[in-house]
């Protein structure tokens, strides 16, 4: 027999990479690759043999701030439209 009572009052089911958590643990594994990242491009600048590769940690630097900043933004409007 099916259920008389409409799903329409039912929560609806968020997944695990959408949790407060999982973008916590993102912002703070994108910290590490951004300052990995800063350490390759002082590096590169450092000795003049890696001047050719300066392209790859500001690509770090770049990939990880914008997933940090994003994920800031969706942590912050899960919390203002909660409280």
């Amino acid at each position: 027999m099916p259920s008389e009572k409409s799903p329409v009052f039912r929560k609806p089911v968020i997944p695990w990479y959408q949790s407060k958590t999982a973008y916590s643990i993102m912002v703070v594994f994108m910290l590490v690759v951004f300052l990995v990242g800063l350490t390759g491009i002082s590096v590169s600048r450092e000795i003049e043999e890696y001047n050719g590769y300066l392209w790859m940690p500001a690509v770090l630097v770049i990939l990880s701030l914008w997933l940090m900043i994003t994920n800031i933004i969706r942590l912050i409007r899960r919390y203002t439209s909660k409280a």
